[in-house]
């Protein structure tokens, strides 16, 4: 077994026993960070994301700061389509913003093959980060089928994904041929990632809440499935999360999950019952929790390990991204505090 598969990370999301509860967090690099901000200054965010020693440093940030057991390579969801041809921008403050929305067959030409030369910079970027991290895992990521659908048919971040759904229902045939091209899309970026030596992958449906779990399973299920279970032989452990998404926790698992991350509103327990025995959890504690005093950060903390230790495997992390205005010394402290009640 080589370090990084012994580590408590990778170990805790194969269900094997750690000697402590490992723990990251989603956005732990980004904008909490004076460091960050600081070398972001004047550079957009595509930019940022397509510059490998830009991306080794961002990703390298919290690892110094934090002492977290894994790194999450610094990207954006919408990177693989706008190598994939499609006209975008991650705006400040808004999101990504599509230029021309997909919302009829012919459109779907703009959305080509994704090609491992498309994304050259992330192969760069990982195999630095690799060397860099040394026994501290790397997670690789992509965004699932359905939330890149969401941003493409909306033009940008929707509240009510109106038109999304209304393709969704009104048009099943353009439906699954976007979901299909967006799930291959999704699959080459993962295995890039893989191939340049990350150690665990987490596929992110943000925006999956908004489906019923009928729908979710009808619609939504089958690409997601096609991307994890086309990583099945790869080697690394697959997380799969998204918000909202209590009703749909099963059956996120049943997708081809070895963890699955759990919001705040779903208690582990109650989440790992619904999950099954068989797959890890990752999660969960409210970000908001985070600006409530250091002795409220202490209960919730320990309330979240007990109740992962329901689960065959337990992830520490948040419910949800790392909010920008979190002062970064309580991630610090937490960390610390993950560390020393788990292994204790």
């Amino acid at each position: 077994m080589t370090v990084l598969e012994d580590s408590p990370f990778v170990r805790a999301c194969r269900g094997l026993p750690v000697t402590r509860t490992p723990v990251w967090f989603m956005r732990q690099a980004g904008r909490s960070l004076p460091e960050y901000r600081k070398i972001r200054e004047g550079v957009g965010m595509l930019e940022s994301c397509r510059r490998p020693d830009l991306v080794t440093e961002i990703t390298l940030q919290p690892v110094r700061r934090h002492n977290v057991d894994a790194a999450i390579f610094f990207s954006d969801i919408v990177v693989p389509i706008a190598a994939a041809g499609i006209d975008l921008d991650i705006v400040a403050g808004t999101g990504p913003v599509v230029a021309e929305p997909i919302r009829a067959e012919s459109d779907l030409a703009r959305l080509r093959e994704l090609v491992p030369a498309d994304v050259d910079f992330v192969t760069e970027a990982i195999k630095l980060l690799v060397a860099e991290l040394g026994e501290t895992p790397l997670i690789g990521f992509a965004g699932a089928p359905f939330t890149l659908a969401s941003y493409l048919i909306e033009g940008g971040p929707s509240r009510t994904y109106l038109k999304t759904k209304a393709m969704m229902y009104g048009a099943p045939d353009l439906w699954n041929a976007l979901l299909a091209r967006l799930a291959d899309i999704t699959l080459t970026f993962l295995r890039v990632q893989v191939d340049a030596g990350v150690s665990a992958v987490q596929l992110f449906d943000s925006w999956a809440g908004a489906l019923s779990e009928a729908d979710y399973r009808r619609y939504v299920m089958p690409h997601s499935a096609r991307v994890l279970n086309g990583l099945l032989g790869a080697g690394v452990p697959r997380i799969h999360f998204g918000v909202g998404t209590a009703v749909l926790l099963e059956a996120m698992g049943e997708a081809g999950a070895d963890v699955v991350g759990v919001d705040w509103r779903t208690p582990l327990d109650e989440a790992t019952r619904r999950i099954g025995p068989d797959r890890a959890v990752q999660g969960n504690l409210d970000p908001a929790i985070l600006f409530a005093g250091w002795e409220t950060v202490e209960r919730e903390t320990r309330r979240v390990l007990r109740q992962g230790e329901s689960a065959p495997g337990h992830v520490f992390n948040l419910g949800h991204g790392v909010m920008p205005e979190t002062d970064p010394e309580i991630l610090t402290r937490l960390v610390a505090l993950v560390h020393e009640v788990s292994g204790s």
